[in-house]
């Protein structure tokens, strides 16, 4: 594959990153801003993604603002939030069309970067604080998306499994916030806090496409440059150690039960063990010709899906399935059964070699498209590590089956989660 050229520039309060590259007929330009998991503001943060889409000074409602990426050639506009390990993102990301394919000699790359500087430094203020209509619109359509959770089963499940098996950890935050803190928000003290997320948030930007011969870093200069007070470090990872393992049973009107399980891999995105990881996660849930896939739901028919997922940023692997109410006992020991499987080495190189090809495919994918290549480029600011997308590629190639059999080594089994319907049998005889 060919190796991707990434130039960083450390900038006044910011850190750019220009990834040239022929391959893409549009051009990606991805703010991210980075910050500690911290109950105090994470409603505040989730609240910040829905307001910061709702005008600016110049394009003072939603509508205006469409019509602004309308006029930039249809470009596309989308801010949203998320955790890895203990850190906080908020990230805001434009699309534009590359001016080479257009018949129009604007330059497009300067109309975006002074648009994404007016949604970010310039968002619709009323006497110095937010347009409280928008605020009080926006805290609805949050609240709404906190409770459309409950609705969705899988992530309500795996929330609840997050909560029990991390509860004294900042990676148990709900990154959509929580209920209770709305109210107290206000259009000023959210302003406030946005003014502070400006100043304290590691901010990264991410220029990726053919931009050849355009100078990025002077334009991103005259648009983000900023005064920074000094990063707030995430606390470190720790290890943890099972001295018992936690056994959750939820109970809500539903037709599947979901049956997650939480384990501990110890294992971070900058480890020299996190290639073999993958493939261990490749092989034991990671895809259709896993062994959670094959056995739990193919060979027994015990679930509606099973699959596995690891953490790259907290070291945690967890199992998704869906099951029938009365099924989890049986269900939960071909989970184990499996697990202990990988552990005692019950797979041939020649399945490693095909795992390790899928794992590779799949990232091939990823960056197929360039918000998958920013986001997997992105993991070495998180890790603080330089590997590159090749070198990843080139590390998963040469893991062997002994390389995973320690992997096994370091899995713990951490916490059980088990949503069923009120009044299910779970407790059937295996």
């Amino acid at each position: 594959m060919q190796a991707i050229e990434e130039k960083l520039y450390k900038e006044n309060g910011y850190n750019l990153h220009l990834i040239q590259s022929k391959k893409y007929k549009t051009i990606n330009i991805v703010v991210k801003f980075k910050t500690p998991l911290e109950k105090e503001t994470i409603t505040k943060r989730a609240l910040l993604n829905y307001v910061l889409q709702q005008g600016t000074k110049t394009h003072t409602n939603a509508r205006e603002l469409r019509t602004a990426l309308d006029d930039l050639y249809g470009a596309v506009l989308s801010i949203d939030g998320g955790k890895k390990g203990e850190s906080h993102i908020m990230t805001v990301r434009m699309e534009i069309a590359n001016e080479k394919y257009l018949s129009s000699n604007d330059d497009i790359i300067e109309q975006a970067m002074n648009l994404m500087n007016e949604i970010i430094f310039h968002p619709k203020t009323e006497n110095d604080q937010f347009d409280s209509k928008i605020v009080a619109r926006e805290k609805q359509t949050l609240k709404q998306k906190m409770e459309s959770i409950v609705d969705d089963k899988m992530s309500y499940a795996n929330m609840r499994l997050i909560d029990e098996m991390c509860n004294d950890e900042p990676y148990h935050l709900h990154v959509h916030g929580y209920p209770e803190d709305l109210d107290s928000i206000t259009a000023a003290n959210l302003f406030e806090y946005y003014q502070s997320l400006l100043v304290n948030d590691q901010m990264d930007i991410y220029v990726l496409g053919d931009i050849e011969g355009k100078s990025i870093n002077k334009l991103a200069q005259s648009k983000f440059s900023r005064e920074q007070s000094v990063n707030k470090v995430p606390q470190q990872i720790k290890t943890k150690k099972i001295a018992k393992i936690k056994e959750v049973k939820d109970e809500q009107v539903v037709q599947q039960a979901k049956l997650h399980l939480g384990y501990r891999t110890n294992i971070l995105f900058k480890d020299p063990e996190y290639f073999a990881l993958q493939v261990f996660n490749g092989m034991f849930g990671g895809f259709p010709s896993s062994k959670l896939f094959m056995n739990v739901r193919e060979k027994h028919s015990l679930a509606y899906y099973a699959a596995s997922r690891i953490e790259s940023h907290k070291g945690l692997l967890f199992v998704f399935s869906g099951i029938d109410p009365n099924d989890y006992h049986k269900a939960k020991d071909i989970i184990l059964e499996q697990m202990e499987l990988m552990k005692q080495g019950d797979f041939t190189e020649e399945q490693v070699e095909e795992i390790k090809n899928m794992v590779v495919n799949q990232m091939l994918e990823t960056m197929d498209h360039p918000q998958g290549l920013i986001e997997l480029l992105y993991h070495q600011i998180l890790a603080d590590t330089q590997i590159k997308p090749d070198q990843m590629i080139e590390k998963i190639k040469q893991v062997k089956k002994d390389d995973l059999l320690k992997i096994g080594e370091k899995i713990e089994l951490d916490t059980v989660y088990f949503l069923t319907n009120k009044g299910g049998n779970e407790n059937e005889k295996n």
